[in-house]
């Protein structure tokens, strides 16, 4: 008798990928990647390898034409490079319900490890019996360090686009047996 082993699953319904960069040096501009993927490998979710598949081409700034910028070959270049992903090296418990997850980000086939920090929500179960955790992830990196390094130069001095990029994510799994 083989039993299936449990499994974590994200919720997209209630899951988000977000993003800010500096524009003109004085606000962020936000931005979101509507499509991606988490997998948990491994039924205990605090001890188990994590994987991130982002599709680039579900980004979304609200401007077409700065999405459409994105996607080209100054910035993400989403026809050669159709996925960024993240792969877990380590998860670190750091006070109560905080932690530090590392791994490798890969944008444009170049892999970099950052690290993020992992707020733990709690778990719960939905009116319909069905056991959620929730995750609060933030970050930052330069994203000069994967290769995206277009900008414009100011008369006033400074540059047109920040080079951190700071990342925000609100991740909910439903467990799956």
């Amino acid at each position: 008798m083989t039993t299936k082993a449990t499994t974590w699953t994200l919720d997209p319904a209630h899951s988000e990928l977000t993003f800010k960069v500096k524009h003109l040096m004085i606000s962020n501009v936000k931005g979101e990647f509507k499509s991606f993927s988490v997998e948990v490998d491994g039924d205990d979710i605090f001890n188990s390898a994590l994987s991130v598949a982002v599709d680039v081409s579900s980004i979304s700034t609200n401007d077409q034409q700065r999405d459409g910028h994105l996607k080209s070959a100054d910035f993400f270049d989403a026809e050669n490079y159709k996925e960024l992903t993240f792969k877990s090296t380590s998860f670190t418990k750091t006070d109560d319900d905080e932690y530090e997850l590392k791994g490798l980000l890969t944008i444009k086939g170049i892999s970099k490890e950052v690290t993020l920090n992992v707020e733990y929500g709690g778990t719960s179960k939905d009116p319909w019996g069905n056991e959620k955790a929730g995750f609060s992830v933030s970050g930052k990196f330069n994203r000069k360090d994967w290769g995206l390094n277009w900008n414009a130069a100011l008369e006033t001095g400074g540059v047109l686009v920040g080079e951190e990029v700071k990342i925000a994510a609100e991740i909910q799994f439903a467990k799956q047996s």
